[in-house]
């Protein structure tokens, strides 16, 4: 028999869809040396709160591309979230590309070196470190509870650092600030069949509540195949409808029925 999981709402917003793109930046994760954990939590994160992730792109440490990519996103969706190249080494060059696609100066801020200054002594506050005080004009900080060095918004661009931890820390901080929509409830339903087998019930399904998302995920376990089907919708109704009939589908199908659900 079929096995339930309900999602549940976290937030209310507003009805129209709230965008986001996140851009990974570091020639280390396209190397393989780093393994990107920020996405994943990101696009978690925002779904919690009603804002649909959209796209994620990974680029270089080279600032034509990360201007492109920067443009070429903010363009498209409600925020762009940037992660990576904040620190004090030659090649975290995120503060300079982001100010070179807002056409504004790159400034030492005296707000970030007084933050900086919360977690190092004076004579620690070398030109290495300074570089992590360095401002896009016209952003706002975004504080970092957990080493100090802020990362920045400028319009609807939120930069925060690669760091997992730190990352975390700086969303926390932007997100009571961030627009947000009715949030995405999911449901999931674990069916005992092959993918293969729900494949036609599933897309009569789709066809009949067009306000739900319907993904279907296979899965082993001990060599036994299994379909995950997930529902996803912000109309409650849709969602409740189309998962009674996709619950009904699985159990026809696993007691060997057939039909279009």
């Amino acid at each position: 028999m079929a096995d339930t999981q309900h999602g549940e709402e976290t937030q209310a917003g507003e009805a129209t869809p709230v965008t986001a793109a996140v851009l990974v930046i570091g020639d280390e994760i396209l190397s393989g040396r780093t393994q990107d954990r920020n996405t994943g939590y990101i696009a978690q994160y925002l779904t919690g709160i009603g804002i649909d992730l959209r796209e994620a792109r990974v680029v270089p440490d080279i600032e034509e591309e990360i201007v492109a990519a920067v443009n070429a996103l903010r363009a498209r969706y409600t925020y762009v979230f940037t992660t990576g190249g904040i620190g004090p080494t030659h090649d975290d060059i995120t503060a300079d590309a982001i100010a070179v696609a807002f056409g504004v100066p790159l400034e030492e801020d005296p707000r970030a070196i007084a933050a900086l200054l919360e977690y190092l002594k004076p004579e620690d506050l070398n030109p290495a470190r300074r570089r992590m005080a360095r401002i896009p004009r016209g952003a706002s900080l975004v504080n970092n509870p957990v080493s100090k060095a802020p990362g920045f918004r400028i319009e609807n661009v939120i930069v925060m650092a690669g760091i997992p931890k730190v990352m975390h820390a700086m969303l926390d901080n932007v997100a009571p600030d961030l627009r947000t929509s009715i949030p995405v409830v999911s449901h999931t339903v674990r069916a005992q069949c092959k993918e293969g087998d729900v494949a036609e019930g599933l897309g009569a399904i789709a066809l009949a509540f067009p306000s739900v998302s319907i993904g279907s995920y296979p899965f082993f376990e001990e060599g036994v195949p299994g379909t995950n089907l997930v529902l996803r919708s912000r109309d409650a109704e849709a969602l409740s409808a189309a998962h009674d009939a996709v619950v009904q589908l699985v159990a026809r199908t696993e007691s060997g029925g057939g039909g279009p659900f």
